[in-house]
């Protein structure tokens, strides 16, 4: 397999820059999550439901999803791994990783609920990452499930 020229310094940036991100959601901090993607941000999380546009329309999203839970006791643990970043000619990046989210209900153990592909295009803004897209596709998924 080819190297995709990406220095292990950048690399490391772009795992810093996931875990602060994941940990914001994780955490409940849906606007610091929400602020890690562009103001022209696309964001496709939920199977069969059109992706979120805006960082506006990714933190309504965000809020629902919030309120959801919030009658099921839970602590959610979002957890990329196998991270494989590349440069694009014009300065963005694209990333592709697994994503496997661990929820934990109080008195029991973690549950894997969710493994997924997760492809972003990230983008500098001010010096700091960002999301410009994320699409996240669902293992196991079948739209005739909708």
């Amino acid at each position: 397999m080819e190297s995709t020229g990406v220095s292990a310094e950048l690399y490391a940036e772009v795992l810093q820059y996931y875990a602060r991100q994941m940990q914001a959601l994780d955490a409940g901090k849906v606007e610091e999550y929400a602020a890690t993607f562009t103001e022209d941000a696309v964001f496709g999380h939920t199977p069969g439901r059109a992706p979120a546009r805006t960082r506006t329309g990714i933190l309504s999203d965000l809020y629902e999803v919030r309120e959801r839970f919030t009658a099921d006791p839970q602590q959610r643990r979002h957890m990329f791994t196998m991270v494989d970043v590349e440069q694009l000619a014009d300065d963005r990046l694209r990333s592709t990783c697994y994503a496997l989210v661990l929820t934990t209900r109080p008195g029991n153990g973690p549950e894997m609920v969710r493994s997924c592909v997760v492809r972003d295009v990230l983008v500098r803004e001010d010096g700091r990452l960002r999301n410009q897209e994320r699409l996240v596709d669902h293992d196991g998924f079948d739209e005739r499930w909708l």
